[in-house]
């Protein structure tokens, strides 16, 4: 296990806002300190620790607190996956950027499911990935809407359902309780749309767009535009080719 300089002594920093504290966990060191040295010329960006499996990184985020986990999806010990569950439970202001070394990776769609704000690809460059990073530390996700919707389409099954559809749902599993317009926003979401393009799509201002999402993503229980899209796929909402 290895921290990074000032350790659990910087555990205040960036609290203000203007520094966002990263945690880096990956198995391999040259990935890790190839990641130290692309954020190190960033002023906003300060590597707190570094972690070679999804324990180590548990246990430093519980002590370190960053803001945002670089974390690896395959590692030893705890992978990823299981690190970022745990993540959720015990650390929920630290958000989690996922990386694969592939774009298409049905372990993706886990980690966003587990908690994962998003996930990079491990050849991104560093302008992406400090963009990425106040993008995740805002609360958004950081992939790709269309990238994420194809992502998601390919390993998301839809579960068959039932004849009598569970209490709490409608006939298609799309929970009860949603107006219509909250509805047409959850497909927009999935259908790979951002902010102002549901809104020029709903003719209404993006303010009205951002309320809609708030109460939507309160009533789905999700806690981001990634898993909102996963709950979309599942609930049979959308399916895999639409709007393509």
């Amino acid at each position: 296990m290895t921290e990074g300089a000032g350790g659990a002594d910087t555990a205040g920093a960036g609290a203000a806002g203007s520094v966002i504290r990263v945690l880096i966990a990956d198995d391999q060191l040259l990935v890790r300190r190839g990641l130290v040295l692309m954020l190190g010329p960033e002023p906003s960006v300060e590597v707190v620790g570094e972690a070679a499996d999804g324990a180590q990184a548990v246990e430093l985020a519980q002590r370190l607190r960053p803001d945002v986990i670089i974390m690896d999806i395959r590692m030893p010990v705890l992978d990823g996956i299981a690190a970022t569950e745990q993540l959720t439970r015990q650390v929920p202001d630290c958000r989690v950027l996922a990386l694969s070394t592939f774009d298409m990776d049905e372990h993706v769609v886990a980690a966003l499911r587990a908690g994962a704000c998003g996930f990079l690809p491990k050849d991104i460059s560093p302008e992406e990935l400090v963009t990425a990073l106040h993008v995740v530390h805002t609360g958004e996700a950081v992939v790709a809407p269309r990238l994420l919707t194809r992502l998601i389409s390919s390993y998301v099954t839809v579960p068959q359902r039932p004849a009598t559809p569970a209490a709490g749902t409608g006939p298609t599993g799309v929970p009860d309780g949603l107006t219509p317009r909250e509805r047409e926003v959850w497909r927009l979401i999935a259908a790979g749309l951002d902010n102002t393009g549901i809104a020029a799509e709903m003719f209404v201002s993006p303010s009205t767009v951002k309320n809609h999402i708030t109460a939507l993503f309160a009533k789905l229980q999700v806690r981001d535009r990634a898993q909102a899209v996963i709950a979309a796929y599942e609930a049979g909402l959308v399916r895999a080719g639409e709007r393509e």
